[in-house]
C-alpha cells in the first residue's frame, strides 16, 4: 500500500506532489531543492545549496525510517555544469563509502531560480 512521507523538517510541496512516497519497501523522494524549510530562503553559493538539499532529503529519509544507507539511486539536477565539482564534493561527504547509482544533468531552470535539485530513491 501507498504511503506519503510528509515531515516540517524538509521544505513543503511547491506543487500537486508529495516529499515523498513510500511503496513495497521503497521510497521515492521527490526532487529537493535548496530551501531551508525553518527560514524559506535559498543559500547562495553552490556548496551551501546543496548541503542544504541534502539536509533536506536527510530529514525526509529520517522520517520514513530510513537513512543514506538506503539510497540506491539519485538524480542531480543542475542549472550549470559548472557547478558540478563543488556539488559533488558536499554530495560526497553523504555517501562516503558504497555510493547510490547515480545520474547527473545540466537543465535549462530550475525552480525559484536555484543551481541544484537531487531526487532520490531509497530501498529497505
Amino acid at each position: 500500500m501507498k504511503k506519503v512521507i510528509h515531515t516540517d523538517k524538509a521544505p513543503k510541496a511547491i506543487g500537486p506532489y508529495s516529499q515523498a512516497i513510500e511503496i513495497n519497501g521503497t521510497l521515492y523522494i521527490s526532487g529537493q531543492i535548496p530551501v531551508d524549510p525553518a527560514t524559506g530562503k535559498v543559500a547562495d553559493t553552490i556548496e551551501e545549496q546543496t548541503e542544504q538539499v541534502m539536509k533536506n532529503i536527510g530529514a525526509i529519509l529520517e522520517e520514513a525510517g530510513y537513512t543514506f544507507a538506503d539510497v540506491v539511486k539519485s538524480t542531480c539536477l543542475l542549472s550549470d555544469m559548472a557547478n558540478f565539482k563543488p556539488m559533488n564534493e558536499v554530495y560526497a561527504k553523504y555517501y562516503s563509502t558504497n555510493p547510490p547509482a547515480r545520474a547527473a544533468f545540466a537543465v535549462k531552470a530550475l525552480p525559484m531560480g536555484v543551481m541544484v535539485e537531487i531526487e532520490t530513491v531509497a530501498v529497505k
